[in-house]
């Protein structure tokens, strides 16, 4: 089996040698620094889906609160991904004027601006705008993110992808489940329940902060000592994302994996209530599925950055996503917990698909690209896909059409997965060579 870093990042091995001669040599990073980082990435990743989850376990009183129409609250489902799509396109073009650290940073305060001032909007559009000041925020850094550990830890980007995958779905499960639970023990007003997760947002700034002058966005660029990593050359030149096929692969594969994800989020405890689950265990099944992202966030970043293709790995996943709809179809209420166990292992294509980024271009410069294209095309494609099947529910009377389509588009995820686990770069692609 190939060496990690040689087939991550050729020029790894390069920095690891150096490294090993001489801790202290200018251009290597202090090891305060990349403990900063390593906490600022957990941090951040645990405050990117609480202020999705925690209103989603609100939605009705928030709806009833502002006098909401039912409308204006399926409209506010499809808001997270939009908002991802149009902001995400940003991230490359200010990660190159103020630097990813400072662009992630400012992330940090819109979402701690969006999650205070929302709670307490007097109408529906103060709370939009200001769930769109959060999700704005959530954008730029979910795109970043790769970038950030493609430049700081170039030799370990399995490692530090699946830690930070795990945080993120940490905060996912735990808004999901904890929200309601904690809007009752606070008095239970909707405002307070959903103001309390500001707070977890401020402490995932602080890490930022001493990290705002590093420009970098590239393993082989300057580092936060203003210098460059030993062994390292300049960056190369990166080609046009749109031309590339695996790009488009792993744009199509991310998207098809995020419409799962939210269809799950919005309408799997429906699905349950509707077969006669009580609406508490409902909940709980949710939350299930959610929390088996924790673990498996870990593990499977890891196993991907060990192998050549990543094909293996989509195609487990995607049997499980099928497996687990088939149930719904068949005995939802019957076999619940192992349709819940199932669908969570499947909506972990989210963190495989961010190691495919940091895995399918060989320099920093090229993850901004790749992943801000393949992020931001790929949460447009999620976008139908929960109004979809909210319109199939509601014409149907039933769920076996909306299941069916599900199930359906199990198979062009696999596919593009498949297709973007190969192993190849966008820069082979573009004929471009080191």
């Amino acid at each position: 089996m190939p060496d990690e870093t040689q087939t991550l990042n050729p020029a790894a091995t390069a920095v690891r040698t150096s490294a090993d001669s001489s801790a202290s040599r200018p251009g290597k990073p202090p090891a305060w620094v990349l403990r900063l980082v390593l906490a600022g990435l957990v941090l951040a990743a645990l405050n990117l889906r609480p202020a999705i989850t925690s209103l989603g376990a609100l939605l009705e009183e928030v709806q009833n609160g502002l006098h909401m129409s039912g409308s204006v609250a399926g409209v506010l489902t499809s808001v997270p991904p939009l908002c991802f799509a149009a902001f995400g396109l940003a991230a490359p073009r200010l990660a190159r004027r103020f630097g990813p650290a400072a662009v992630v940073c400012a992330g940090m305060v819109a979402i701690t601006a969006g999650l205070a001032v929302r709670p307490f909007a007097g109408g529906t559009a103060t709370f939009l705008a200001a769930s769109a000041l959060a999700l704005m925020g959530v954008a730029v850094s979910n795109v970043l993110m790769p970038v950030i550990v493609k430049r700081w830890f170039p030799d370990r980007l399995g490692g530090v992808t699946g830690l930070y995958s795990m945080a993120l779905s940490l905060g996912t499960a735990v808004a999901a489940a904890a929200t309601v639970p904690m809007t009752q023990a606070l008095g239970g007003s909707w405002r307070t329940g959903l103001a309390v997760w500001a707070a977890l947002a401020v402490g995932a700034v602080l890490p930022w902060i001493p990290l705002l002058r590093d420009r970098g966005t590239d393993a082989s660029g300057p580092t936060a000592t203003g210098g460059r990593l030993p062994g390292t050359t300049a960056q190369a030149p990166v080609p046009r994302i749109a031309r590339s096929r695996t790009a488009w692969a792993l744009a199509c594969f991310f998207g098809l994996q995020a419409t799962g994800a939210y269809i799950t989020m919005g309408w799997m405890p429906q699905i349950f209530r509707d077969a006669g689950v009580p609406a508490g265990t409902a909940g709980v099944l949710l939350a299930v599925t959610m929390v088996m992202g924790v673990p498996l966030a870990f593990v499977i970043p890891r196993l991907a950055a060990r192998l050549r293709t990543q094909g293996p790995i989509v195609l487990a996943l995607g049997l499980c996503g099928l497996t687990g709809y088939t149930g719904l179809f068949l005995a939802p209420a019957a076999g619940a917990w192992a349709w819940a166990l199932l669908l969570g292992i499947s909506n972990c294509a989210f963190p495989l698909a961010l190691t495919m980024i940091g895995m399918r271009s060989r320099t920093g410069a090229g993850v901004v690209r790749l992943s801000a294209f393949a992020q931001s095309t790929g949460y447009l494609i999620s976008i139908p896909g929960p109004l979809l099947v909210g319109v199939l529910y509601q014409h149907s009377g039933g769920w076996d059409l909306p299941l069916a389509l599900m199930a359906g588009l199990i198979v062009p995820q696999v596919a593009a997965g498949v297709l973007a686990g190969r192993d190849r770069t966008i820069e082979d692609e573009a004929g471009m060579r080191h």
